[in-house]
């Protein structure tokens, strides 16, 4: 994985669908640019059955943890390609277009933000934490020190 050089932050997020139940949760991991675990989030939801409007709310709690973590250089990366054309300037039509519109909006306040699709191996860390988050309880959950269960303290930025 690779963070631009004027970014120092790199943020994953991710989205899972539960099949059993109608559970679902948007997860996002942070890291500084040598890879080292910045801070983690997940919000578990019940209800939505649309994958894309999952990823899209992945890239809302994106947002919100770069906020969190008081960042200001950020490189948001998504394995949903569409959600990662509507944040840069495409298409805000379907069932999360007003979540896009909030994105945009929110981006603004950011003086670097760069949203980027990544193969779904890239996610890795995102999509763990998201699928063991569909059975917590109901609700945001944040890590700022020590990562969750099944997300690496650090990898090698190559």
């Amino acid at each position: 994985r690779t963070i631009g050089r004027a970014l120092s932050l790199s943020i994953n997020v991710g989205a899972a669908l539960s099949k059993n139940s109608r559970g679902v949760s948007a997860a996002t991991v942070a890291r500084d640019a040598t890879g080292k675990f910045m801070g983690a989030s997940s919000v578990a939801m019940r209800g939505i059955i649309e994958p894309k409007t999952m990823e899209v709310l992945a890239l809302r709690e994106g947002l919100a943890l770069a906020k969190g973590l008081s960042l200001n250089r950020v490189r948001m990366a998504s394995d949903c390609a569409n959600a990662v054309r509507c944040m840069t300037g495409g298409s805000t039509m379907g069932a999360y277009g007003q979540i896009i519109q909030e994105l945009r909006e929110d981006v603004k306040a950011f003086p670097l933000m760069e949203s980027v699709h990544e193969r779904r191996e890239a996610n890795h860390d995102a999509h763990v934490l998201a699928r063991s988050t569909l059975a917590s309880s109901f609700g945001r959950h944040v890590w700022f020190f020590d990562p969750p269960d099944g997300v690496c303290n650090s990898y090698l930025v190559t």
